[in-house]
């Protein structure tokens, strides 16, 4: 950026001001010291004005810097196109960091919580938001462009999170593998699937936990237990988080995985084929929504707030589908490919303020299960 200097002189209207100003030394001084002063005043002047300016440029550059925390498949996915868009928009820098899964990046909101590193956080959902907001590792912001969102369903009415996709969890199989997959929990439970699922861990998995809240909801707060030690032998191993389980079953060690609904539309985008395919149990599907929001105690807030508004305009939401493999929540045009993904025909849920009070209780419940 280059700052025009206009030399600054003296104003002849206010000559007689200036002089008055200045008398006690202009009395009985040669013509020659009174234009040295003059000479040296306006050199002050303008070095003040620059140096002025300059420390302006440097807060505007100081300000031009966003701290993204994300989760390892975004930052290697959709925040390669999407930062660049920003960037540009916005002249500023973005520094983004992950921390494997959703899990771990509430873990790490929470430590830092006293002393906030980042601006910005992508990728909690609605079970972890409701943990965020409990911590106060957030701020609310309302974006003026929120009415672009095509579901009020989606919407946190305490605005600490702003969606920016949501999808359905799935079981997807490798149908070169399998030829008739489980068509419901309970056939999830069949002998013939013995150490042949791959499941995320709750405690640091975001699919993870919603794949536990979503046994919650199809067998009630009594019965997840029993449906889990009946589970616990068709489990290959249990994953930190999404990220890892995908690679085992890309690589062939195990027929099934708890993922996404739009896994088929992935397929035949990445493969050309419907190799991957993904099953919503006849129960009804869990639908898992995401979120962007600002941490409190954000040193760039007003970028943070043109992000926010920047995630639901057309720059960001086209990219989600074939990055993130997500539904946008703006209405944008969906790709042909997403006609391979699982049909959401029913939704199952559970009351916010239930998993608030239980949410802990039951993921400690979980790990009582698979530990014994």
């Amino acid at each position: 950026m280059r700052a025009e200097i206009i030399p600054l002189e003296p104003d002849p209207g206010n000559a007689g001001v200036g002089n008055e100003s200045i008398s006690f030394f202009a009395a009985g001084v040669p013509d020659r010291v009174h234009h040295i002063f003059w000479r040296w005043f306006l050199v002050y002047k303008r070095v003040v004005l620059l140096l002025v300016l300059l420390m302006g440029i440097c807060t505007l550059f100081a300000k031009g810097e966003l701290v993204v925390y994300t989760y390892d498949s975004f930052l290697a996915g959709p925040a390669q196109k999407i930062f660049p868009k920003f960037e540009r928009m916005y002249d500023c820098t973005v520094k983004a960091y992950s921390f494997g899964d959703a899990g771990n990046l509430l873990a790490r909101l929470i430590l830092e919580k006293g002393d906030p590193k980042a601006d910005v956080v992508i990728g909690l959902d609605q079970n972890l938001l409701l943990k965020a907001v409990e911590e106060g590792v957030l701020q609310p912001y309302k974006p003026i462009n929120y009415t672009s969102i095509k579901d009020e369903g989606l919407l946190d009415p305490s605005w600490h999170g702003i969606p920016y996709d949501f999808g359905s969890i799935a079981i997807v199989y490798d149908s070169q593998e399998v030829e008739s997959p489980p068509r419901s929990f309970q056939d999830l439970l069949d002998p013939r699937w013995r150490r042949s699922l791959i499941v995320e861990d709750p405690r640091t998995s975001s699919t993870g936990l919603a794949f536990l809240l979503w046994t919650v909801a199809v067998f009630g707060e009594e019965g997840f237990e029993k449906f889990w030690r009946a589970l616990k032998p068709n489990i290959l191993t249990v994953t930190p988080g999404w990220d890892e389980a995908f690679q085992l079953f890309e690589q062939g060690e195990a027929p099934l995985m708890v993922s996404y609904a739009t896994d088929g539309a992935y397929s035949y985008h990445e493969y050309g084929s419907t190799r991957y395919r993904a099953v919503i149990p006849e129960e009804g599907a869990y639908v898992q929504i995401e979120y962007v929001g600002i941490v409190k105690g954000s040193s760039n807030l007003e970028l943070a707030k043109r992000f926010v508004e920047f995630v639901l305009m057309d720059a960001f939401q086209k990219e989600l589908p074939l990055t993130q493999w997500m539904y946008p929540v703006t209405d944008v045009e969906l790709p042909e490919a997403y006609k391979y993904a699982a049909k959401i025909e029913k939704v199952l849920t559970l009351p916010m303020e239930l998993i608030k009070s239980k949410q802990e209780e039951w993921v400690k419940k979980w790990v009582a299960i698979i530990s014994e």
